[in-house]
């Protein structure tokens, strides 16, 4: 039978298990500045559905909040004299807030190399009645011809029947995993809601080619032979 041992914390207790006030765990800051930074950038989507968006930049500065919004359409984003960006102002305060949120809105002049522009337009044309089939290939071939160097098109969900399945289009050389698969591809996503079921849109492209690594031969020398031919030439 082996021993048993009673521990008691007494004056540690504390220290050991910190009451909630005035005691939050990094973690849980992290993942609570994460999901605030998700559910802005989604309210800021809905709000410019018409206007297919980009990536959406948050920087926080003492004086204000810059948000930067990348779109294919800037006077959609801006609306008659401003008045869409002063409308969403007012709501970032009140919802999220935001004591003075500055919106800056940034064209994209190559929408075809923006997987999130490219997700959304695949979207809308899937919930217009368009086949995923044909838009797969189509947006694959649009995007090669732009300058990616590989890309791939990933369809989730019920795209032709009542059974969910994944559908992959992909063209050129797409890294997955590795440093060049994080700082060389961009991915964008979005959800199509058609009559039989929602389907999930990954677009993932491939930007730079990754540094290409060659290998040398050494060439080998005979390092006996070299004192005998001083030698000979004296």
């Amino acid at each position: 039978m082996g021993r048993r041992f009673l521990f008691s914390f007494g004056k540690y207790k504390d220290l050991c298990f910190p009451k909630e006030k005035g005691f939050v765990m990094k973690e849980r800051i992290f993942i609570q500045k994460a999901k605030e930074l998700v559910n802005l950038q989604e309210f800021i989507r809905k709000q410019f559905t018409q206007a297919k968006c980009g990536e959406i930049e948050i920087q926080h500065t003492p004086i204000v909040t810059r948000i930067v919004i990348h779109t294919t359409t800037p006077g959609l984003v801006i609306g008659t004299g401003g008045e869409k960006i002063r409308e969403t102002a007012e709501l970032l305060k009140q919802k999220f807030k935001i004591e003075n949120p500055q919106i800056d809105v940034q064209k994209i002049m190559d929408p075809d190399m923006n997987p999130a522009v490219v997700a959304q337009a695949i979207t809308a044309a899937i919930e217009s009645g368009v086949n995923y089939k044909r838009l797969g290939n189509q947006y694959l071939q649009r995007i090669m011809e732009s300058g990616a160097i590989g890309c791939e098109i990933v369809f989730s969900g019920k795209v032709s029947g009542q059974r969910s399945r994944t559908q992959r289009f992909t063209a050129g050389y797409l890294k997955k995993a590795g440093d060049p698969a994080m700082k060389d591809v961009i991915t964008g996503f979005a959800v199509a809601s058609p009559k039989l079921g929602s389907i999930g849109i990954t677009v993932k492209i491939m930007i730079n080619q990754p540094e290409l690594i060659t290998m040398r031969k050494i060439e080998e020398k005979n390092i006996d032979a070299a004192p005998e031919a001083a030698k000979a030439s004296e």
